[in-house]
């Protein structure tokens, strides 16, 4: 039997994330994938990032993941989503050339000291005193004190087009089906959900003319704060919609859509529904945005994004040739609705470890999450805490005003999800202070701490603190209203009265840091991010400073650590749902407690006199012992 440190089963975004964070802090650490050529694989959107999701994967990066270098260096084109809108709700996206994405990811895996890669799949996992066990297919057997589950939408899962069923995983790659069984026997509760992916057609069938054309942009900024040159759009994607016809389609044929006729029986993402879904749900419409983006640079396949299916193969080809511009598309792979076993997170504490099996931790979309920005996330918390669980260290828990990671993990492991969850900026409340730009400056000093930060990453970002304190104490610099009366009156400001500083000149509406040192060459001495960072910090100075005093308002209820002995049911002050409820998610506090559904206000009142009651008699206790 081989003896490791750790064991990390799957090898997608939030299995690579657990094994490069556990063998970066110094664990033998063991990952496995069903297949190595399912490394990294992006087996929905060839993309990374989007709304929210550009936020994970910029706090990946910024504790000292891969994920955001690794988009880095393999995308083909970059852009800001939602750039007319305010900071707290702009979020980088990237297409990717998915083929060099999952060769790169690879690359890194196959030379990080400490860190093996083996294909193999995982049929049981049992515990032995402080150890556990895992088996493979083969007969193979591998023991560790701690393991993450990264299984993604790997098990027991099943391919649905029409009426016809597979067992397999996404792309055809090989499934994991006895695993989910072992699971239950250590007491795990199962749930099933469904997703989908498009059709893949080939680019020289398609008429571009007829699309409107979605150009990247350059000189903004990177996902990984490492990035040191700003990355070349190498491609371009496009946009077209479906019509009447396609929805008289889809419409005429709906009891052969297997998510209506009953064959899927998982629940499928509310927030990217299929394309049947949208026509039955959004019956008012006339039309639907659909985006086509290259998979890669050495392809012709293009994705239909927002055209996911399980529809028969006859009936795909009849809804795509009605969009405009896919008359004539020929299809290379079918579009799918996968389903899949996942775990019911509610079992799971904030560190992802499960709450009745020290050592054993889950992670991605086994979590019953959606999306690879999420498994990114969940991976690298899940790595650094077997980490430390290993080094008898208590965990990191990120809390919702640190992190998008911390809201995500605190929505999942608080209130559960029954369907897929994805990320979004409406579910974190700080979303202002949890911008895209300043992930660096909110969590790289977290993940110094915990090991993950090398002496490199950790000299780019003193080098931008350090800036950012320099330009800061520019800002109140004066200039006579001569020298800035061409600037204003290029961008629609009045002049003032008498001399203005560059603060007081950044807080007016027409006019940014970007603009002012067009012409005054201000900040001249500075990079890109560190003027954009400065830039947001004085416009939004008043909304920043009252998410701050929220802040503090909600840390009170976070510092009240509920004891890990603390019976919820021993108690008439509380009501019995609310002590049930209490009982099953055992919070760490009592923020976490007032996030729990069917916990009310007047529960949590209750419970905060109750906990500081409990407290004092074992302090009385342990006084009297001492005495």
């Amino acid at each position: 039997m081989d003896n490791f440190d750790a064991i990390v089963v799957g090898a997608g975004h939030a299995g690579c994330e657990a094994a490069l964070a556990l063998a970066r802090t110094n664990n033998k650490t063991l990952l496995l994938s069903l297949s190595l050529d399912a490394v990294a694989f992006l087996a929905c959107n060839p993309s990374i990032g989007g709304t929210a999701k550009g936020q994970l994967a910029s706090e990946v990066d910024a504790l000292g993941g891969q994920m955001g270098i690794n988009i880095d260096k393999t995308l083909i084109q970059l852009r800001m989503l939602n750039s007319g809108k305010g900071p707290a709700v702009q979020s980088l996206r990237a297409q990717a050339d998915k083929i060099q994405y999952h060769n790169e990811m690879k690359k890194t895996l196959e030379n990080t000291k400490n860190l093996f890669l083996r294909q193999g799949e995982v049929t049981e996992i049992k515990e032995e005193e402080n150890y556990k066990i895992i088996t493979t297919a083969v007969g193979k057997k591998y023991k560790a004190k701690a393991v993450v589950f990264a299984t993604g939408v790997y098990l027991k899962s099943n391919i649905i087009i029409g009426n016809y069923v597979k067992n397999c995983g996404p792309n055809g790659f090989s499934n994991a089906e006895k695993l989910s069984d072992s699971l239950k026997n250590l007491g795990v509760k199962l749930l099933r959900f469904k997703t989908g992916t498009p059709a893949r057609i080939n680019a020289r069938s398609i008429d571009f003319s007829k699309l409107e054309v979605q150009q990247g942009e350059e000189n903004i900024q990177n996902f990984s704060f490492i990035t040191k040159k700003k990355k070349k759009n190498k491609a371009v994607c496009y946009l077209t919609y479906t019509n009447e016809e396609t929805h008289e389609i889809i419409k005429n044929n709906l009891d052969k859509a297997p998510v209506f006729s009953g064959l899927i029986k998982g629940v499928g993402p509310r927030y990217c529904p299929s394309i049947e879904t949208k026509i039955v749900r959004f019956a008012d419409k006339e039309r639907h945005q659909l985006f086509l983006e290259p998979e890669a640079l050495s392809t012709n396949e293009f994705y239909i994004q927002g055209f996911s299916t399980s529809m028969p193969v006859n009936i795909q080809e009849d809804m795509i040739h009605s969009v405009k511009g896919l008359e004539k598309a020929e299809i290379m792979r079918d579009s799918y609705a996968i389903e899949y076993d996942c775990i019911d997170p509610l079992q799971l504490l904030p560190s992802l470890e499960l709450k009745n099996h020290k050592g054993l931790f889950f992670a991605g979309q086994i979590n019953g999450t959606s999306g690879y920005e999420e498994a990114a996330a969940q991976g690298i918390i899940a790595g650094i805490n077997a980490n430390l669980y290993l080094k008898n260290k208590e965990p990191l828990i990120l809390k919702r005003n640190e992190g998008y990671i911390g809201v995500l993990i605190d929505d999942i492991v608080t209130k559960g999800t029954n369907e897929p969850y994805r990320m979004m900026t409406s579910r974190a409340e700080y979303r202002l202070l949890l911008r895209q730009d300043n992930a660096d400056l909110r969590l790289t000093e977290i993940g110094r701490k915990v090991g993950l930060v090398d002496n490199k990453r950790w000299k780019i970002f003193t080098k931008k603190k350090n800036d950012l304190k320099k330009i800061m104490e520019l800002l109140d610099k004066k200039y006579k209203v001569f020298e800035i009366e061409t600037l204003f009156k290029e961008n629609g400001e009045s002049l003032p009265k008498e001399s203005i500083s560059l603060r007081e000149m950044i807080k007016r509406n027409n006019l940014d840091a970007f603009k002012i040192n067009q012409k005054l060459k201000a900040f001249d001495n500075f990079s890109y991010d560190v003027i954009n960072e400065m830039n947001i910090i004085v416009k939004y100075e008043g909304y920043l400073k009252q998410q701050q005093e929220e802040i503090e308002k909600f840390k009170k209820n976070e510092d009240i650590v509920i004891p890990n002995d603390f019976d919820y049911t021993k108690y008439h002050g509380l009501r019995l749902e609310a002590a049930e409820k209490l009982k099953e998610i055992k919070p760490l506090n009592i923020g976490q407690a007032s996030r729990v559904s069917g916990v009310s206000p007047a529960d949590i009142a209750v419970l905060s006199v109750l906990v500081k009651k409990y407290k004092e008699e074992k302090l009385k206790e342990k006084n009297g012992k001492n005495n």
